[in-house]
């Protein structure tokens, strides 16, 4: 399945905040949990969100990857599917 996800950073975090949340974005990034993929990526121009086109096995694995993140983060999922059909030229 499909998921877009919308991460935004928590306000007022400290500087040690931070500092956990990058350990657990480089961790993991190091090691993605099998049968699960990042089709893309973006920032916000103004860095207020992250949107991540992600794949995984259902909304429940996603809800999992995302649990540690959440004293950081507050994350939108929304499950998705590829419009198919349209061109566009």
């Amino acid at each position: 399945m499909l998921f877009l996800l919308t991460s935004r950073t928590r306000p007022h975090l400290s500087a040690e905040q931070y500092g956990e949340l990058a350990v657990l974005a480089e961790s993991f990034y190091a090691s993605i949990p099998a049968g699960m993929s990042i089709r893309g990526e973006w920032v916000a121009v103004d860095r207020s969100a992250n949107y991540s086109l992600v794949e995984a096995p259902g909304i429940e694995a996603e809800r999992d990857v995302q649990a540690p993140f959440a004293t950081f983060t507050a994350t939108t999922i929304v499950p998705v599917n590829p419009i198919t059909g349209w061109t566009a030229n």
